[in-house]
């Protein structure tokens, strides 16, 4: 038996061509593809094995009369070919209307004529649910006129395609409709992005944002077919070889589709993130008059928001017109026909794990970007202050060995040169600037000097910084702690910022990184001072990532919780509780300048943030609770006492509150 496919080299295609070799030994499959697909169809080969002799390629073109076969290969084939698959279409919902037109309903009427020409015997169609378009209600297989809502190129391509099929072709032939077609149910693999997909990103943010037991906010939808590839070729090639099933379609979908809302939910339970627990219905939003949706969509703001949300989580722009989808699908005919052949479809709740597992591992975005520091850094100028110690050793010593030219800024001239040495030791560039940010004049001089030396500054990591843990009880006649706190981590870095910035745009490039503290999202007690400084530098940050969004300079605050460093030293009772590495901090500077992201937080401290905002008073009984229990330091007390250790209790909530500062 002999079989000619379209679309071969494609995910259903090559899935189907497998199982064709591997079910039916004495066959022969001849397989159209483009000048360009030459390369991926010989990777297929391997794929197949020994049974890629039985699997010969027929250069060509869908687009072209015939398909671009040559009349002296059409007569070859004459009489020989069995069954006619014709895969090959353009299935992408971002495509433009005149390539989806070209490749979809084109060259389907070429596919018609080409295996006319042969004389083949059967021709198979695969087409797709969307040449339902949005209709509401149940469309049955026996349905095709009554398709509505065709308004989406992709839709009434499909749908124009079967038109074809069903008015032109003179053969016996047979139309197969499948859901949104995943991966494969037992090994989840996958070589495209579509469908629940598209919301893999989301997920995975948060993942990463949100601790998996915190309830979420989320959206319910209209249901949502899907099927994965073993099924829809394991059904097809059973469908094409029965007898008595010819000028009929098929309904290759799920007889029990889920809602939207449980689809997110099964991924994001695979994925071990928060799930959706709270979900509004999205056909709320259908109430609000088209005109005025319309006219909202137009304003430039709302636009630009859309389009940076749609792009940064991966989303085509279109797929929430598809949140309400209206049309459920009746399959009993394809019941009907794989009766007595063991073919179902498989629970979704199954196998979501091995999909998003295959995601995550081979196709997730983050995969094929340069997420190594040196592609990022290697010869680009970057300052960091408080270079001498702390973070901000650990930072310029991570920086010097990524390749990045490193301006050491710090106060204490002898423990800069000691970083100097340390960083010429491990062959790193580096220079040193000695400079207190507390004065202002100093700044201006810093990054002019720097400017002058280099040509431009690449990053500026404000890491410099003052902390002060005094209640306010005992800070009355102390006003001068929040002056030292404000003119060191607030006007300082703001004065470097403002001499750099005018660099940065006429260069239109650049990244502000502003070492912020978790205290800031958790309203920390005892650090009045301390916080109060950060949460200004994080407001000004707010402000200029808007206004510099679109100049190419980026500006991130990092959260940081609590470091051991020289800045804790003074209170004892910080020995014994948990607390992360300067190198660990430095981390969170390495993903700032990969990613450049606005913010960067730990789950705790956004948790934090949430909670002093959704409930207040809850948030602030806790941090009284905690305020009572951990004591006045000595130094803030104004006495000398040798040690002062933590208790248990004050050990375990530590613990429990892991990096904020208490």
């Amino acid at each position: 038996m002999n079989y000619f496919i379209t679309g071969g080299t494609g995910f259903i295609g090559h899935n189907l061509i497998s199982e064709l070799l591997r079910k039916k030994k004495k066959v022969h499959i001849y397989v159209l593809i483009r000048r360009g697909s030459k390369k991926k169809f010989e990777s297929l080969k391997e794929e197949w094995g020994v049974a890629a002799k039985r699997v010969t390629p027929i250069t060509g073109d869908l687009t072209k009369s015939f398909l671009g076969v040559p009349a002296k290969k059409r007569r070859e084939l004459e009489g020989k070919i069995d069954h006619f698959f014709h895969l090959a279409a353009v299935y992408d919902l971002m495509a433009d209307a005149e390539s989806q037109v070209r490749v979809n309903v084109d060259g389907t009427t070429n596919a018609v004529k080409f295996a006319e020409s042969v004389k083949a015997k059967r021709f198979h169609h695969m087409s797709s649910i969307a040449a339902a378009g949005l209709y509401p209600g149940v469309f049955r297989e026996d349905m095709f006129e009554e398709a509505h809502g065709l308004d989406n190129a992709y839709f009434r391509t499909k749908h124009d395609s079967e038109a074809v099929v069903r008015s032109e072709c003179s053969m016996p032939w047979r139309i197969y409709r499948p859901g949104i077609v995943v991966g494969h149910s037992e090994t989840g693999v996958i070589d495209k992005i579509d469908g629940p997909y598209y919301f893999f990103k989301l997920i995975q943010k948060m993942r990463k944002m949100i601790p998996a037991w915190m309830p979420t906010l989320g959206i319910e939808g209209g249901r949502i077919n899907i099927v994965p590839v073993d099924y829809v070729v394991d059904a097809t090639i059973f469908i094409a070889h029965k007898a008595g099933l010819d000028r009929r379609c098929f309904h290759l979908t799920d007889p029990k589709p889920k809602r939207i809302g449980e689809v997110l939910n099964l991924f994001a339970r695979a994925a071990h993130a928060p799930e959706m627990t709270m979900r509004i219905d999205a056909r709320i939003f259908n109430y609000i008059p088209a005109s005025v949706k319309a006219g909202l969509r137009m304003l430039p703001p709302i636009r630009r928001i859309s389009n940076q949300v749609m792009k940064d989580l991966g989303l085509p722009p279109d797929i929430m017109k598809f949140v309400n989808y209206p049309t459920k699908f009746d399959n009993r005919e394809t019941q009907k026909a794989l009766k007595g052949s063991g073919i179902s479809v498989p629970r979704l709740d199954d196998y979501a794990w091995r999909l998003w597992d295959y995601w995550e591992r081979h196709l997730d975005p983050d995969l094929f970007i340069d997420r190594s520091l040196r592609g990022h850094v290697r010869g680009k100028v970057v300052v960091v202050t408080g270079a001498s110690s702390g973070i901000g050793h650990a930072v310029a010593m991570m920086m010097a060995r990524a390749g990045a030219k490193v301006m050491l800024v710090a106060r204490g001239v002898d423990k800069l040169k000691d970083t100097l040495e340390e960083i010429k030791k491990e062959e790193g560039q580096a220079w040193s600037y000695p400079c207190d940010v507390s004065d202002l004049d100093a700044c201006d001089g810093l990054i002019d000097k720097i400017i002058e030396d280099h040509g431009g500054i690449d990053v500026l990591v404000n890491n410099a910084g003052r902390s002060i843990r005094r209640s306010i009880a005992l800070s009355y006649d102390r006003f001068h702690d929040f002056e030292r706190t404000m003119q060191l981590n607030y006007f300082g870095s703001l004065r470097l910022i403002l001499r750099a910035l005018p660099s940065m745009t006429k260069r239109r490039t650049g990244q502000v990184i502003n070492i912020s503290s978790i205290g800031v999202l958790s309203n920390s007690p005892r650090f009045s001072a301390y916080v109060a400084s950060k949460a200004a530098l994080d407001a000004f940050s707010r402000c200029a990532s808007a206004e510099y969004s679109d100049t190419g300079i980026a500006f991130t605050t990092i959260n940081m919780p609590l470091v051991r460093t020289p800045m804790i030293a003074p209170t004892k009772m910080y020995d014994n509780v948990p607390t992360i590495t300067p190198e660990e901090a430095a981390d969170f500077i390495k993903q700032a300048v990969i990613y450049r992201p606005q913010r960067i937080a730990t789950r705790l401290g956004i948790f934090s943030q949430t909670l002093h905002a959704v409930a207040p008073k809850i948030a602030e009984i806790v941090m009284n609770s905690a305020f009572r229990m951990f004591p006045e330091s000595s130094a803030a007390k104004g006495i000398s006492e040798d040690q002062e250790e933590a208790s248990q209790e004050q050990l375990a909530f530590a613990s429990l509150m892991r990096g904020i500062h208490w």
